[in-house]
């Protein structure tokens, strides 16, 4: 850029720090050429290189008040233009340290909907252990209900029926283990006591 480039920035950016905004607006545009080749001369990537130039923007809206009109303007643009181009550049090493291009693995991902044939498998689960529940004795058939499928407390189901937390948790137990044994469900390990 030539010294009377340098003086015609000076000179739109003292007026715009007194408040003409047609020299802000007519230095904003003399300043985007020179923004963009420090962002690309720093290695900013191409698809990139408007992001810094929008940042470089909007940081020298902010700071237009610190920028001494009795000093050269270029160097001030240039430091921040620098340091915004290094802050994208920062940016884009921490994304590509996270994420993972991998378009096979987004196609190949399952979709988060039931199938209508998984709806009915488990719909059809869901009714035969209705079933099974609703054939156990009554205490264990009662704790079965109360505390596994209302997903009432112990608390709450001890409160309604007027039975202890023990008596409860003892007549879970044996309905769980009534359930699997008739429904051909094996404990896996660690669940062959515990409920």
């Amino acid at each position: 850029m030539t010294a009377e480039s340098e003086r015609q920035l000076a000179g739109l950016m003292a007026a715009a720090q007194g408040g003409d905004a047609a020299s802000y607006q007519r230095l904003l545009k003399g300043c985007l050429p020179l923004v963009a080749a420090v962002a690309r001369r720093q290695g900013v990537p191409p698809d990139q290189v408007d992001d810094v130039v929008q940042e470089v923007l909007i940081a020298i809206h902010r700071a237009r008040a610190t920028y001494d009109p009795t000093r050269p303007f270029l160097p001030w643009l240039r430091a921040i233009a620098e340091r915004r181009a290094i802050d994208a550049l920062r940016r884009r090493g921490r994304q590509a340290g996270r994420e993972i291009f991998d378009p096979l693995t987004y196609e190949n991902h399952p979709d988060g909907e039931e199938t209508a044939e998984a709806g009915l498998d488990r719909e059809a689960r869901v009714a035969a252990l209705r079933a099974e529940i609703a054939s156990l004795p009554p205490g264990q058939r009662q704790a079965a209900e109360r505390l596994g499928l209302s997903g009432q407390t112990l608390e709450e189901a001890a409160a309604e029926t007027g039975r202890s937390k023990t008596a409860l948790k003892v007549n879970l137990h044996r309905a769980v283990k009534a359930l699997r044994a008739r429904m051909g469900v094996t404990p896996t390990d660690g669940e062959a006591d515990d409920v």
